[in-house]
């Protein structure tokens, strides 16, 4: 089989980078590597790997580690609240550009997390068990 093929002893792996915009202080850093964590514990047959805007790694770090894995697909799932200009401008011309270094690999620039409805309802339902 070729090198990019599945088969019963080599199947294509899914990978899931998500992409925070960081902070120099570390700990603004460990609510996002909890999420992660738990991502990797309820997917484990997922590569998943945690970028940073403004603090490494970066997305081309992460995506090169991921694919080092074995990840022939990537999905990068802003961990934002909504489009600012950094999901909107720079986070699909990181995205293009890293997947263009990892040559066939298949990557995919989902929606921020923060507009998916179960999402929106979490949030308020949080808020309005706080009071």
């Amino acid at each position: 089989m070729a090198g990019g093929e599945a088969s019963p002893a080599n199947p294509l792996k899914e990978g899931i980078v998500l992409f925070a915009h960081g902070a120099r202080d570390p700990e603004g850093s460990r609510a996002f590597e909890r999420i992660a964590a738990s991502l990797a514990e309820k997917l484990p047959a997922v590569s998943v790997g945690l970028a940073y805007l403004e603090s490494g790694p970066s997305l081309d770090e992460v995506l090169a580690a991921l694919v080092a894995k074995g990840a022939a697909s990537i999905r990068v799932v802003p961990l934002f609240l909504g489009q600012g200009g950094h999901v909107k401008e720079d986070l699909p011309r990181l995205v293009k550009s890293a997947a263009a270094a990892q040559g066939g690999v298949m990557v995919m620039l989902e929606k921020p997390i923060g507009e998916q409805p179960k999402v929106v309802e979490a949030i308020a339902a949080a808020i309005a068990a706080g009071r």
